[in-house]
This record gives structure tokens, C-alpha cells and sequence, in this order.
């Protein structure tokens, strides 16, 4: 998944603990081998490769995904899109690489998540135009972390935490305590702005600090806007809290790329979700659910 995962669960016997973790962590590796576009055999991959010339059957399990994924982005009004890395795939932040303006406007027009077209009754996708590709990245992370706390339930385990990068996941309370989770100052890797008491939600955070690059005082990073095909600028890190992992996981790339104004207003209307907001000049905001405990 490009970063690191880890599993906490608390359970009387020690060996069944273990086997959990263990069948958890395994989820992780099946969701990553379903998912992921750094893996040339992947269902994801599949698609990416043959989808602008026939239709590709995929799982239900993916399919779904693909479906809420194309969803949000209609909530969003296209500031979360799947088909980002039609342009993504120009960025190579290890090598501090990046598209000229003229490579990023003759792909502009294969980014629109109205290109991916799905059959329901076939469980199929297509997409409308050549040279569309896309990425689950905003949203897979969220997704397995909510499936591995769903296979964790099922278990009888009543007190778990599942993280995967910026998306944890969180079952219960940590024994009579509220789990809490830091949101890191975008500046300093061990720095924390504040910390959170959260039980039974998930949170997620995106920011400019992941996977970047700086030329000439400008900051390249991965969170691209679906509108330019480059890096969103208006924030530095956004965190959104809320009952379903996959929404917070999408939800804080869609408030990233919407900017503060727009993306304050885009969390007050969907409710159950709130959002603590980073800007360039480290002012830190809150929604109306958070900002009035």
C-alpha cells in the first residue's frame, strides 16, 4: 500500500490475539493484492491496461469500491476523482520529478470520473476515452482498514485499532479509555499540533508532507487537483473524523483539494463527519462539530 500498516487488539489468550493479528495483517496483504497499481497483476491493474478497449470484469468486492468511489466524486463535484493518475503517473516524487504544463494539458482531458463506466450486472468495468487510469489511493487505505476492524468484530473482539498510514480505523475504546490519535504538525515529523479522544470512529489524514518534492519554493506533492493536474495548495494537512474509515479516507483528500472555504462547507453538509483543517500559515480550523466541544 506504500506505507506501513500495524493491527492493536486486546484479547484474554494471548495465541488467539496473535492468529488474529496475523489474519488481519493477511487482510491488508489481500486488499494490496487486489488493489494496488504498483502490482502488474492486480484486478486494478487489469483495468488500467484494458479497460479503454473492452470491458473488465473485476470482484464485487472492488467493483463496490469503485461505485462509492464514483459517488463521492459526485458529492464532491469531481474534487475527489479516481482518474487523477491519468496524470499521476507523471510525478515521481522520489526523483523529484514532475510534468511540464504542456505534458499535464494533453492528459487534462482523461481525467474526469465520468469516463469510468460500470456494469453492474456483469460487475464490469470500461472506461469512455484512451489513456484514463485510476488510482484508488484516496480511498483503498480507508477501505481495508474498515475491513480488517470488520473481520476483527466478527472475531468478538469489542476493543482494536487498524492503521494504515494516514487511516485508522478504531474499535471500541482502549479499556476504559479512549484511544488517542495525534494529528502531526505538517513541519516536524515528531511534532503534533494536537491530540484527539476518540472511540469506536475512524480518522484520516491528508497532507502535503507525505510524498513531496520542493523546486524553486514551490511544493510538489501527491494530492493533485482533478481540475489542473497538479498539487493542491490552499492546505498543508486535513483530518476528517467520522463513523467509516473509507468516507474519512476520501473526505480528507476531497476537503485537501477543495480548499478551506469550499472544504469546511463540503464536511457541515455531510453529516456525522467533522474536519480539523491546516492551512499554509499553520491556522488550524475546525467544523462546527468539533469546534464547539
Amino acid at each position: 500500500m506504500g506505507t506501513s500498516t500495524s493491527v492493536e487488539l486486546w484479547h484474554e489468550d494471548e495465541a488467539v490475539a496473535r492468529k488474529l493479528i496475523a489474519a488481519a495483517m493477511a487482510e491488508f496483504d489481500r486488499i494490496e493484492s487486489t488493489m494496488s497499481t504498483y502490482i502488474a497483476d492486480t484486478e486494478i491493474s487489469r483495468i488500467n491496461d484494458l479497460a479503454a478497449v473492452e470491458p473488465v470484469r473485476v470482484s464485487r468486492e472492488l467493483f463496490e469500491l469503485i461505485r462509492q468511489a464514483l459517488k463521492l466524486s459526485g458529492t464532491t463535484s469531481g474534487g475527489f476523482d479516481i482518474t487523477y493518475d491519468s496524470i499521476g503517473t507523471l510525478y515521481d516524487y522520489r526523483s523529484s520529478v514532475r510534468p511540464s504544463q504542456d505534458e499535464i494539458d494533453q492528459r487534462l482531458g482523461q481525467i474526469n470520473y465520468r469516463h469510468v463506466l460500470l456494469d453492474e450486472k456483469n460487475s464490469a468495468v470500461r472506461f469512455a476515452v484512451p489513456g484514463v487510469r485510476i488510482n484508488l489511493g484516496g480511498i483503498a487505505k480507508g477501505h481495508a482498514v474498515e475491513r480488517v476492524i470488520s473481520l476483527l468484530r466478527d472475531a468478538g473482539i469489542q476493543h482494536a485499532l487498524a492503521n494504515a498510514g494516514g487511516d485508522t480505523r478504531l474499535l471500541g475504546d482502549r479499556m476504559g479509555r479512549p484511544w488517542v490519535v495525534g494529528i502531526r504538525d505538517p513541519d516536524d515529523e515528531q511534532g503534533l499540533v494536537m491530540r484527539l479522544g476518540l472511540e469506536d470512529e475512524a480518522i484520516s489524514t491528508s497532507g502535503d508532507y507525505e510524498r513531496f518534492f520542493v523546486e524553486e519554493g514551490v511544493r510538489y506533492h501527491h494530492i493533485l487537483n482533478p481540475g489542473t493536474g497538479q498539487s493542491a495548495g490552499e492546505l498543508r494537512s486535513v483530518t476528517v473524523v467520522g463513523p467509516n474509515a473509507t468516507m474519512t479516507d476520501g473526505l480528507s483528500t476531497s476537503v485537501f483539494v477543495a480548499g478551506l472555504e469550499t472544504g469546511l462547507a463540503l464536511i457541515e453538509s455531510i453529516p456525522d463527519y467533522e474536519a480539523v483543517i491546516i492551512d499554509t500559515n499553520h491556522g488550524v480550523h475546525f467544523s462546527s462539530g468539533l469546534d464547539s466541544q
